[in-house]
């Protein structure tokens, strides 16, 4: 994952976090002026998008950016017969 990660699952996410950014993604429809009746569907894209790049098993695999880090735990716990679950995870950054 090439990104950086706020959260391992979308569940794991602060909901002070989840509920200011459906709080900005609200706003920008608003001002769009897109039509009352497909709002709350707008936004729950766009949440749907954050999730996929700021959470660690929604994130695009960096070398299949077709499919998802949990997708990718998925197969390999199915080729391996191990369960495998991500608990936590450490990132580290140099420079900038």
């Amino acid at each position: 994952a090439a990104a950086d990660p706020i959260a391992v699952t979308p569940a794991d996410v602060e909901a002070a976090v989840v509920e200011r950014e459906r709080a900005v993604f609200q706003e920008q429809v608003a001002r769009e002026g897109k039509p009352e009746h497909i709002r709350d569907r707008i936004v729950e894209g766009k949440l749907g998008k954050f999730f996929r790049e700021r959470v660690l098993l929604e994130q695009a695999y960096i070398r299949d950016p077709d499919r998802s880090v949990g997708d990718l735990i998925t197969e390999v716990s199915a080729r391996t017969g191990e369960k495998i679950r991500v608990a936590r995870f450490s990132r580290f950054q140099v420079g900038g």
